[in-house]
């Protein structure tokens, strides 16, 4: 586990050289978040942002997409990976919100994992973004580069999420999701992570390993 002398110097850099982060998906409301992050699992928020406008042009409201087919909808999701699934949750997600939430999107990741196509990642992602709630979404890469730095070595996404809550005092867990992530999808690539251009290089435990043969 990292000491806190360690995580001060990870939290240290990212202030400096990432001090507003927020997430790379376009959306204009609560609704239109949970619809492009439902879709983004295992899928680039590029090609989600390439797809969300004619989508949610078509369908703008929860009662919109609730009256809609699963196949109508695969028609404006085809690109995106898993598209037969997605829009089941899709569909299945908007009817859930008219019949259970008014319509609306809640705020609590508990009542956002009732909801179709909604995990604890997603709902997490939602809570934090729209809600400023004080939790902590582990996607593939906060899992990738908190066990690449030694922030955490549990073996499944919500072993990791417990280790990051005590790394990160409740007021910057948002924004260590995205500096997590952004990091990860920038700089700490899965194949050819960046080592020589890595800020934080000096802190993390698999640089170290790699440093000395």
């Amino acid at each position: 586990m990292k000491s806190r002398q360690e995580v001060e110097g990870i939290t240290g850099w990212f202030r400096t050289h990432m001090p507003d982060p927020v997430t790379e998906l376009e959306y204009a409301d609560p609704f239109g978040l949970l619809v492009a992050v439902i879709l983004s699992a295992q899928c680039t928020d590029k090609r989600v942002n390439m797809t969300t406008p004619a989508l949610l042009e078509r369908y703008p409201t929860p009662s919109d997409l609730a009256a809609a087919t699963p196949e109508e909808v695969y028609s404006y999701i085809k690109s995106i990976s898993y598209p037969n699934n997605k829009a089941k949750h899709l569909t299945g997600m908007a009817r859930a919100l008219i019949s259970h939430f008014d319509g609306k999107v809640p705020e609590d990741p508990g009542d956002l994992q009732k909801l179709p196509g909604v995990g604890r990642k997603t709902a997490n992602v939602i809570a934090s973004v729209v809600y400023q709630k004080q939790v902590m979404a582990v996607d593939t890469h906060v899992f990738r580069i908190s066990r690449r730095l030694g922030l955490s070595k549990g073996k499944t996404p919500f072993a990791v999420e417990k280790d990051l809550y005590r790394h990160f005092p409740p007021e910057l867990r948002a924004k260590a999701h995205h500096w997590l992530i952004l990091h990860g999808r920038y700089v700490c690539t899965a194949r050819n992570p960046k080592c020589e251009s890595c800020g934080i290089s000096s802190y993390c435990d698999t640089y170290k390993k790699k440093e000395k043969g």
